[in-house]
């Protein structure tokens, strides 16, 4: 490790620290409803929509017809994507005359991206034209997003609301996160990557001679728009195969930079935003300051396993840290922080290759996911999936006093305990489960690239990438095989879905209730104590969920390494 790392990695979150509060004012502003100055251009624009659609953003819903109207909506996005993935070769758009994807990868894909996971199954620039990349998943990039910030908003109203029956509207909440902040920001990000190198045209690829005399196809198409929300949607779906490894998608040392700053940022304003929307402020920054702890500590592992690199290659007199799979534009460091941002969000994008990195270094970004991707998380998913361990911090904090539990001021009964739980054992139950099914079935063993612990990591990485909706792989798994996409598929829609609806409940229950001061028998939510109980029952959950598995996983392949063993 070297101090031009770590001054990377302070620089990142100092710059993320000082944008939080302006960008929570920023999303509470459409939080509220309220008008920004944006409302001058777009409010035309945003009344359009409304009256073409029918709809009445004054008109408010409960939770079960917000939560029935996301899930018409999702369901009706994943239908039109699966044809147009189907109906592919014989669409405009296709300067290479792509055929259309099979039926099990128009499933697989489909599904991801709806679900905001953008797993990918295939090379991007050799599976889909123009029109499927801008008309089938960039479109999900943004609503995919913008439905995660809307969930969030209607949590959040939930803890707000005093004796009140409805969490929001869904379908004004959607509009207004996508007009008023997705969509702006990404037409100024795109500019910036065109400057900075990214192509941006409908062009197919254009016929180079390399310096070696040979001639080359260099592939081309519309990549700096789908960059952008890419990256500050938190989807990680890539233009190309290597991702943000490619220089066409990510070709400078600041806009790898630029790209992780986006991928957390709306995250880190969304926790201003909820403790502005409680009256307390204070309250999101002990959820940040739980997060950040988090996940400085998984950088802190990342970097240090990457930066000792492998003992057997340094016996065979070949030092320093660990190069396979990494980028030279970006060295151990940048990917190292990549790695550990994109799983700690719900991104999947990647710099680097996951399956290359040593095998404690390879954990901490299966880890992250694995604890339901609440460390900054993607944008919406991760702080409505923070304040769901909320809620069990708080019961157990109750259990010690004798009392029913509160948090900022809502009384935490049986029901928001139960659906909390049940939101929360969706992950371990599906990703175990499916890991385990393909760990011992004939189709499931044709996958892995690698035998051993490492092979059985690339299985259980593939599946918590699916349940956490990352979309990020150790890219050792043949995943392409009717049996990984169709099951890949419902574990993104279980990982996605079924933790929603639980959450809705919740919100609906904890908006008809009414306020409850604080009293001296209260428990503090906002001190040392607090984010300290966050950060144990966030470890200990994960930890005893998961803890066998990764021993069967990573640990084991650590300690293989260690002793000279090689697969």
């Amino acid at each position: 490790m070297t101090l031009q790392g770590w001054f990377l990695i302070l620089l990142f979150v100092g710059i993320l620290l000082a944008l939080t509060k302006p960008v929570g004012l920023w999303l509470h502003a459409l939080y509220e409803g309220r008008r920004t100055p944006l409302h001058v251009v777009l409010g035309p624009v945003e009344r359009g929509f409304y009256k073409i659609a029918g709809i009445d953003p004054a008109a408010e819903q409960g939770w079960r017809r917000y939560a029935v109207h996301m899930l018409l909506f999702n369901v009706s996005l994943m239908v039109f994507t699966y044809a147009v993935l189907r109906l592919q070769g014989v669409l405009p758009g296709n300067p290479q005359g792509l055929a259309g994807l099979s039926p099990h990868l128009a499933f697989n894909t489909a599904v991801s991206f709806t679900t905001n996971t953008n797993w990918q199954s295939y090379g991007g620039e050799s599976t889909m034209s123009n029109l499927s990349q801008m008309l089938g998943l960039t479109i999900h990039n943004f609503l995919s997003a913008a439905t995660g910030i809307a969930l969030a908003f209607a949590l959040f109203r939930g803890f707000a609301r005093r004796s009140a029956t409805t969490i929001g509207n869904f379908w004004a909440d959607v509009t207004r996160v996508t007009l008023y902040l997705l969509l702006p920001i990404c037409i100024v990000y795109a500019l910036f990557l065109i400057a900075s190198g990214v192509p941006q045209t409908m062009a197919g690829a254009v016929d180079v001679n390399t310096l070696e005399g040979v001639r080359q196809s260099i592939l081309l198409g519309p990549i700096a728009s789908q960059e952008a929300i890419k990256m500050l949607g938190t989807n990680g779906g890539g233009f190309f195969n290597a991702n943000s490894a490619h220089p066409f998608e990510n070709p400078t040392a600041l806009t790898n930079l630029v790209q992780m700053l986006s991928i957390f940022v709306i995250g880190f304003g969304l926790t201003w935003t909820f403790g502005k929307a409680v009256g307390n402020t204070r309250q999101g920054w002990a959820i940040l300051s739980a997060m950040v702890i988090l996940f400085l500590a998984g950088v802190t592992v990342t970097y240090w396993q990457e930066a000792a690199g492998n003992p057997i290659l340094h016996e065979l007199g070949v030092a320093g840290g660990n190069m396979e799979g990494k980028e030279v534009r970006f060295g151990i460091a940048a990917s190292a922080l990549f790695s550990v941002v994109t799983t700690a969000a719900s991104c999947g994008a990647v710099n680097s290759m996951h399956d290359s990195f040593t095998a404690l270094g390879g954990m901490i970004p299966l880890f992250n996911i694995q604890l339901g991707e609440v460390v900054i998380g993607g944008v919406g998913a991760g702080i409505y999936g923070f304040l769901l361990f909320a809620i069990l911090a708080v019961f157990v904090a109750g259990l010690m006093v004798g009392r029913t539990p509160e948090y900022v001021g809502k009384k935490i009964e049986a029901r928001e305990v139960k659906l909390a739980v049940l939101a929360i054992a969706v992950l371990p139950l599906v990703i175990l489960g499916f890991t385990a099914l393909s760990s011992v079935l004939e189709q499931g063993l044709a996958g892995p690239l690698n035998k051993g612990p490492h092979g059985f990591s690339e299985i259980l990485y593939a599946f918590t990438s699916a349940v956490g909706n990352n979309g990020s792989a150790f890219a050792g798994l043949t995943a392409n095989t009717p049996y990984y996409n169709g099951l890949l598929g419902i574990a993104m829609w279980f990982g996605r879905f079924f933790v929603i609806v639980p959450m809705l409940a919740i919100a609906g229950s904890l908006a008809a209730k009414k306020y409850t001061p604080e009293s001296a028998g209260s428990f503090p939510t906002t001190g040392g104590l607090w984010v300290g109980l966050l950060v144990g029952i966030v470890l200990i959950l994960g930890g005893l969920t998961f803890l066998p598995s990764l021993a069967l996983g990573p640990i084991a392949d650590h300690l293989s390494m260690i002793r000279g063993q090689l697969f």
